[in-house]
């Protein structure tokens, strides 16, 4: 699973090929979470709200990066 970017210990990730929706997983040491790209919603898991509140912060300002990477990761 390709690392796209770290904020501090929480890992911003893809799995090649995934199932669709296009989302991200985010993890943090034992806790993951799927954000869906499209409106950032929450799919599967749970993150502390802290580190949901930074991941979804970060995402917002990047989901052009992450809709490129869900195209190039899902071909």
């Amino acid at each position: 699973m390709p690392t796209l970017h770290r904020i501090g210990a929480i890992r911003i990730c893809m799995y090649l090929n995934d199932h669709n929706p296009p989302h991200f997983h985010a993890l943090l040491g034992n806790d993951a979470v799927q954000i869906k790209i499209a409106d950032l919603t929450v799919l599967a898991g749970g993150l502390p709200p802290n580190a949901l509140r930074s991941v979804l912060s970060w995402a917002a300002d990047h989901r052009g990066l992450l809709a490129t990477a869900w195209a190039n990761y899902s071909e």
